[in-house]
């Protein structure tokens, strides 16, 4: 009997010492800055996000300041590397992604503009019918003002994007009445050294043909994630590009900030 009372007791203040502790936390003020929880995917709650044209510009805009970007291919199956490449073996289907210049160059500014080196690795593996994928970021202006939400410039929560496509060779009359050299060069100064009849590296203009646009342009409770269609990344205008202002850049205004 005593030890049913025990027991009776026990359980009576153990019911009492978590009614406490709910009134304890539910009096704690949340004045923690909360993580954003849309990291992958868009808010479906939200309708304050860009469009998907919005997107497109922002993309186009990153395309043209910019000139570096990630060339990804695949190694091709059943290839015979070259003696003196000293590649190693089993790499057949595998990716690879290395750094490469571009330049947005007229005719076509949304389809980049590439110098292609035929030893590199890159070419190699696009010329034996790899896809090819350029992946771009933005980077905000060294001196971008300052701003007091440490998501604002974090890199996970800015734009990025990938061209998913093919390389389509440049006819070396096309190149010449588009001054493709001119424009690339303005660019890339330093690889005049390897412009196509060099005495180093047989080069020749390509450029990559987009099929596919991915793009994260950010958090997914501010900022478009998903496929832009190719007909809408060609339709964005090149007013709309020069006129565009990404986070950061002279001109954009916080309260358009996505």
């Amino acid at each position: 009997m005593r030890f049913l009372c025990s027991g009776i007791h026990s359980s009576y203040a153990n019911r009492l010492l978590w009614l406490a502790s709910l009134l304890v936390f539910s009096f704690i003020p949340t004045t923690v800055a909360q993580k954003p929880q849309h990291i992958l995917a868009n808010d479906p709650y939200l309708d304050a996000i860009p469009t998907v044209h919005e997107s497109a510009v922002q993309a186009r805009r990153i395309l043209n300041i910019s000139s570096i970007a990630t060339l990804s291919t695949v190694f091709p199956n059943h290839e015979h590397p070259a003696p003196l490449e000293n590649r190693p073996r089993d790499l057949d289907g595998v990716p690879i992604g290395l750094i490469d210049y571009y330049a947005s160059c007229d005719p076509i500014p949304y389809e980049p503009t590439i110098l292609a080196i035929s030893i590199a690795t890159s070419f190699r593996n696009a010329r034996a019918g790899s896809n090819v994928t350029l992946s771009l970021h933005y980077h905000p202006p060294i001196d971008h003002p300052p701003d007091d939400d440490i998501y604002t410039y974090s890199p996970a929560n800015l734009p990025r994007f990938s061209l998913i496509g093919h390389i389509e060779p440049v006819p070396a009359p096309e190149a010449r009445q588009n001054a493709i050299d001119h424009c690339f060069f303005q660019r890339h100064p330093d690889a005049i050294a390897w412009r196509p009849g060099n005495a180093i590296h047989e080069s020749w203009w390509a450029r990559l043909v987009v099929e596919q646009v991915y793009w994260i342009g950010g958090f997914g409770d501010r900022a478009y994630i998903g496929w832009i269609p190719v007909e809408e990344w060609r339709g964005v205008t090149e007013k709309e590009v020069e006129t565009a202002r990404l986070v950061g850049e002279h001109g954009y205004k916080t309260e358009e900030k996505p």
